[in-house]
This record gives structure tokens, C-alpha cells and sequence, in this order.
């Protein structure tokens, strides 16, 4: 059964208020991590966010094949350095911060839930984008 084009774009702006939604919760609890424990040593994870959609950037307008692929020229390969730093970055900078006794328990399970949510609203983002691939050619 086909839904009408009117249904189908009900449906992704719904998924995108919600995608929206994540991403704000993942914001917030990032800020909650330094706010609530008067301490903003946690926000150094943020470099780490900023770093991580920079595959995107680079490879905006190729096919997801590429990144996905164990080959390739030397930028694929500089994508997938970025990528793997900034997700083991995400996780240690606020473990290693623990460890030395500058944030609190409290901080470190908002960083590394704030963490979570940032990855669940990125993969349901790449699995829209691969949904919206297989349904362009119906237009």
C-alpha cells in the first residue's frame, strides 16, 4: 500500500522533530553535566562533537559506499581516523576527568548519557537519509 505524498511528508516532519528533539535533549544534558555541578571541565567534550560530522562535510555529495568500504583513497581513510577519534574522544575525555578527580560521578553520567543520545539521534539520521535514497526515484 502506497502513502500519498501528503503522508509521506507529515511522516519525515515528524522524524526530523524528534531527530530535533534528541539532539536539544543531548545539548542539554551536556550543559546539566557542568551547571548543576558548578564545574565546566565537561564541556571540553564538545571539541569532540564539533569534530565528529566532519566526514559529512568531507564527503558530501559521494555515495555511502565508499566510507563504508575497506579501500580507498587517502581521504576515506582520514574520515574514518576523525570519526574513530572523536567517538573514543567523546568517551575519554570525560572518563579521563573522573579518573583525576575533576568531575564528580553525576557529571560523568550526564556526559557519557548525553554521549548516547548524540549517537542514537546520528544513526537515526543516517538511517532517514538512506530511506530518503531509496524512495527519490519515485518522484
Amino acid at each position: 500500500m502506497a502513502l500519498s505524498r501528503s503522508m509521506r511528508t507529515c511522516l519525515q516532519s515528524g522524524r526530523l522533530a524528534l531527530l530535533a528533539i534528541l539532539v536539544s535533549s543531548g545539548i542539554v544534558l551536556q550543559i546539566l553535566a557542568c551547571a548543576l555541578y558548578n564545574n565546566w571541565w565537561p564541556m571540553l567534550t564538545v571539541l569532540m562533537y564539533l569534530i565528529l560530522p566532519m566526514p559529512l562535510i568531507f564527503f558530501l555529495g559521494s555515495d555511502t559506499s565508499s566510507i563504508m568500504s575497506n579501500g580507498g583513497d587517502s581521504w576515506v581513510n582520514f574520515t574514518k581516523f576523525l570519526t574513530g577519534a572523536s567517538i573514543v574522544g567523546s568517551i575519554a575525555i570525560p572518563s579521563i576527568l573522573k579518573h583525576a578527580g575533576v568531575i564528580g560521578w553525576g557529571a560523568l553520567t550526564m556526559e557519557l548519557s548525553s554521549f548516547v543520545v548524540f549517537g542514537v539521534a546520528i544513526l537515526w539520521f543516517i538511517q532517514m537519509n538512506g530511506e530518503e535514497d531509496e524512495y527519490s526515484g519515485v518522484f
